[in-house]
């Protein structure tokens, strides 16, 4: 799933400790709330719009509608077909992106000051009046239905998706939110419509700007933009119960290696223990070379050219995660090495070193870089939506500094599971079968 890197990269987020981050909080005339940095250095503004519910909100038998939408909503609006809407916009010089994960869709916009009023009006004939015209809907449908295809072909993509219809079932987690071959081919003009209408509303609306733009000013942009959009939409859909036990399925794929994807279930991104979790979870299979499972099986055994773990909650779920590949001769010998891997942790913590150099790399050396406004505008966004204070960016550091070796060893016993780790191999693996 998509949103899950997403929040990989968010939560890997730090701040220089000598940095900060004038983030306002911002409340427009009609009751919309947004946070702002200001940078009038430039006469540019980014803006970063994020809605709650994703393709998660697809009817069960419209999988995929949600996806397909959000490609078609700048494809032409009010009298502007496709080509009359684009070149508008780069008239303007601005740019305009829409795009739908598994819990979001999101909506980002850059412009220049002086064509402020002018994009903003046309992102907002975007959000109110898309044409869904029938020759774009078939074009747009031609590039996922490719996508689809392409998917089928990588192990990758496979795996993951076996692994969520294990795991959750009817569940939308449980399906992929591109869709299938056959639902997409169903979708009718008419789907598209009550998605757009049932999807793009004010309701669990996330809102953040960065640039040369004041609070007023955004103020009123925010109700100009987004004041008539609809109150409310679908419901979001609920918790997805976990149905996936530990053992390894295996999925024939003719290829000299295989593609091996794992995990159980994880921690609440607001659990009490989630920051222990983390440099837990960096520790054992974190981006690192001298992290535990690459050492044990890459450094140590060549079983592998690289494996990594992550962290994954989601609005209705949360998951331990990880991949790597490895030679069909030596699939079964790197999964019994990471269920060892497992174990240790969960047997014996960390290592005071280990401890110390992980904290200098989350606080110092590995740091997100703020290297514009929409980057920072994409973090703000997502700091709101994953229900992070205003101040989360200064404190975040101190937030891991404090985590200590016995909250890493009580926190292993609790999320650590080995006998709960689920493999799906992609591949031809030797002297491996499914099990339970």
């Amino acid at each position: 799933m998509k949103m899950r890197l997403v929040f990989a990269a968010l939560i890997a987020f730090a701040l220089p400790a000598q940095a900060e981050l004038p983030i306002q909080s911002v409340t427009s005339p009609g009751g919309l709330t947004a946070w702002l940095v200001e940078d009038h250095e430039i006469p540019f503004t980014a803006l970063e719009i994020r809605m709650t519910g994703g393709t998660s909100l697809d009817p069960a038998d419209q999988r995929g509608v949600v996806n397909l939408m959000t490609a078609l909503i700048e494809e032409g609006a009010g009298d502007l077909d496709a080509q009359g809407f684009a070149n508008a916009r780069d008239d303007l010089a601005a740019q305009f992106s829409f795009g739908a994960n598994t819990d979001s869709i999101s909506i980002s916009a850059k412009f220049l000051t002086e064509n402020r009023d002018a994009a903003m009006d046309l992102l907002h004939l975007a959000m109110t009046e898309p044409r869904f015209d029938a020759d774009a809907v078939e074009r747009v449908r031609g590039q996922v239905l490719s996508n689809i295809r392409s998917n089928m072909k990588d192990p990758g993509s496979i795996a993951a998706q076996r692994f969520d219809r294990m795991a959750f079932g009817a569940h939308p987690y449980g399906g992929s939110g591109d869709g299938t071959e056959e639902s997409v081919a169903a979708l009718s003009r008419a789907d598209i419509q009550a998605a757009f209408q049932n999807t793009i509303t004010r309701e669990h609306l996330f809102i953040a700007a960065t640039g040369d733009i004041t609070a007023t000013e955004l103020g009123l942009l925010l109700d100009k933009l987004l004041g008539d959009l609809p109150a409310k939409g679908w419901p979001l859909p609920k918790r997805a119960e976990w149905g996936l036990k530990g053992g390894v399925t295996v999925v024939d794929f003719p290829s000299p290696q295989s593609l091996i994807y794992f995990g159980h279930q994880g921690i609440k991104r607001d659990d009490k223990d989630f920051f222990a979790a983390y440099v837990l979870n960096e520790i054992l299979g974190g981006g690192r070379f001298t992290a535990r499972l690459m050492t044990e099986v890459r450094d140590k055994r060549g079983l592998t050219y690289g494996i990594g773990t992550f962290l994954a909650p989601m609005d209705h779920a949360e998951m331990m995660l990880g991949q790597f590949s490895s030679a069909n001769g030596t699939t079964a010998e790197a999964i019994d090495l990471v269920k060892a891997e497992w174990a240790r942790m969960l047997k014996d913590g960390v290592t005071d070193e280990e401890l110390a150099a992980t904290k200098t790399y989350l606080t110092g050396s590995y740091p997100l870089r703020f290297d514009g406004n929409g980057p920072i505008a994409r973090i703000l966004v997502g700091m709101q939506s994953e229900g992070l204070p205003i101040d989360y960016a200064t404190r975040r550091n101190a937030l891991i500094e404090a985590v200590t070796r016995d909250e890493i060893l009580r926190v292993a016993k609790r999320l650590l599971k080995p006998e709960d780790l689920h493999f799906v191999v992609v591949g031809q693996p030797e002297g491996l079968g499914t099990t339970p």
